[in-house]
């Protein structure tokens, strides 16, 4: 197997950026902006007080934080105020722009982890992302494998260590998830439709699909945080990360 090969941006590398945000540059070619947001540090659009965490926040206030968040930002990419923002949902829940907006020119796509936000930007080619805690254990990964994964991903888990079995799975896992939103076809019965490569040592590659070519997707991953993993999954033959740290 030929990987293509990768960098991985480490939390050094992604760039602060402060509020308030001016026009930005939409990402060029095969360039994908990845953005990652830390609400421990941003301040919180929903209260006066500036100190309000997270953690006070109802589940609608979280959500609404992150929805007033991501406008801002597509806002700024579109050159118009983050509330003019038009945001669909596809039959499977994925959102998207409408396409009145970007022209298919602008894709994005978010994860969440505990207080911390990820919003991949690409040039319009299907983006997804995934962000876990390099941490988090499964306390049945390798049952979790045989009823979600290829039978390809499964073999090659069961013959790890329980320590490498671990950090494989969440890398798996974390690569199949990007891939799946990137799609919007939904997690239920696709999982298993495809397979990549579940060593984390090795650049992250998409190694076979049942419905579509597997080289035409390409996966990257970060570390936008210390203990965090992102993993981010385009349709395109390259990937440029370029990482922003929202502040």
């Amino acid at each position: 197997m030929i990987y293509k090969t990768v960098s991985i941006i480490g939390p050094d590398s992604f760039s602060p950026r402060q509020l308030p945000l001016r026009q930005l540059d939409k990402p060029q070619g095969d360039a994908v902006h990845l953005w990652h947001l830390d609400f421990k540090q941003l301040s919180n659009p929903l209260h006066q007080e500036h100190d309000a965490r997270p953690g006070e926040l109802t589940v609608f206030q979280q959500t609404a934080t992150r929805r007033f968040y991501l406008r801002l930002l597509l806002g700024a990419y579109l050159g118009i105020p983050g509330k003019d923002i038009k945001i669909n949902r596809r039959i499977k829940g994925r959102p998207e722009l409408d396409s009145s907006l970007s022209h298919g020119e602008l894709d994005f796509n978010v994860a969440r982890s505990r207080n911390c936000y990820l919003i991949g930007v690409s040039s319009g080619a299907a983006i997804g992302v995934d962000l876990e805690i390099a941490t988090r254990r499964s306390g049945k990964p390798l049952a979790l494998a045989r009823r979600y994964f290829s039978e390809a991903e499964t073999a090659a888990l069961s013959a790890l260590g329980e320590e490498e079995l671990h950090s494989a799975f969440m890398h798996t896992w974390a690569c199949k998830e990007a891939i799946v939103k990137a799609s919007g076809l939904g997690i239920a019965n696709q999982l298993c439709r495809f397979t990549v490569d579940v060593n984390p040592a090795n650049p992250p590659a998409v190694l076979d699909m049942e419905d579509d070519d597997h080289s035409a997707w390409m996966l990257a991953a970060a570390e936008p945080a210390e203990g965090a993993i992102a993993m981010v999954a385009v349709r395109q033959q390259s990937i440029s990360l370029q990482g922003f740290n929202l502040t």
